[in-house]
């Protein structure tokens, strides 16, 4: 696998672990009606975030390697995980953990507001590099107006889209390097 693409989703975890999920303290500004129940410390829409991902990434790397150790405690950590128990399988099923984790980057670097990820990719269709991130359909989306033709929306692609391209992409010009 990519160290880069599991050391890329690691760090990214860690800054959403570290900005998301430790209490804000929040200064008194006067007076103000005081709640019945206190508010949750943390997001717990980025737990729950946090969570699903990290369980996608254990319960491929079960799924790909049934004897592989218990997956570590922090969540960062699962990735270099991933990595170690799925060096040993076949081409095809390293790309699909490698593809996972890139898709995974790619979401936790627009978790945190870095919608700069997204136009790092040329366009699936016309190759330009004009993608840009629509938050409301949670898709890229392709600029180039030739591209999706007269009149026509624009084209748009999933994060998955664009992981399964960049993996197949660096896996391809890898064999032609060898």
């Amino acid at each position: 696998m990519g160290m880069g693409d599991a050391d890329s989703a690691a760090i990214r975890m860690r800054l959403i672990e570290a900005e998301f999920t430790t209490p804000r303290r929040t200064g008194d500004s006067g007076r103000r009606a005081r709640s019945t129940e206190p508010a949750a410390p943390v997001d717990l829409g980025i737990l729950a975030y946090m969570q699903a991902s990290v369980d996608e990434v254990v319960s491929h790397t079960r799924a790909a390697a049934p004897d592989a150790p218990p997956p570590p405690a922090t969540a960062s950590a699962v990735y270099h995980w991933m990595d170690q128990n799925t060096a040993h399988l076949d081409a095809e099923k390293r790309q699909a953990a490698e593809v996972i984790v890139y898709r995974q980057a790619l979401e936790h670097a627009l978790a945190v507001g870095d919608e700069s990820v997204v136009r790092r990719h040329p366009c699936p269709d016309c190759g330009c590099w004009g993608l840009f991130w629509r938050a409301s359909a949670r898709r890229a989306a392709c600029v180039n107006r030739h591209c999706s033709g007269e009149g026509q929306a624009a084209h748009t692609f999933t994060l998955a889209q664009l992981a399964r391209r960049h993996v197949a992409s660096r896996e391809s010009a890898v064999r032609r390097a060898t």
